[in-house]
């Protein structure tokens, strides 16, 4: 069962094990989360949109993170009366915000990329 906030210091706190913080932290600090945060971006985008913009997720780990987004109110999902239905999912403005940082996280991947790849290619040797 998920902890609700009780407004203490501990429950904000990163470094502790049992804190909300952390458990927030686990759930948008996956790579499918980040990459679906990315791939909605500033879009709305329908579920077989999203499965064709993150290369390699599975329609269960798609459905999956899109609930944990949905959830920790980062993402808002619409369901349009049609048959079938059509699903669309747009970044709320805190998932926005949350957007905002993986986009430095992917700049900093471009940016150091080669660092990388040689750092690993001599530790493997």
């Amino acid at each position: 069962m998920a902890k609700q906030y009780s407004g203490t210091a501990d429950e904000a706190d990163l470094r502790r094990a049992d804190s909300l913080a952390r458990e927030i932290f686990s759930d948008v600090a996956n790579k499918w989360a980040l990459l679906i945060i990315e791939a909605l971006g500033e879009r709305t985008l329908r579920f077989s949109e999203l499965r064709d913009e993150v290369e390699g997720i599975s329609h269960k780990m798609l459905t999956q993170n899109l609930r944990m987004l949905e959830r920790n109110g980062l993402a808002d999902r619409k369901v349009h009366p049609t048959v079938p239905p059509k699903v669309e999912y747009t970044l709320t403005p805190p998932g926005q915000a949350l957007r905002a940082m993986v986009d430095l996280m992917c700049g900093w991947t471009h940016e150091y990329f080669g660092h990388i790849e040689t750092a690993r290619r001599s530790f493997d040797a």
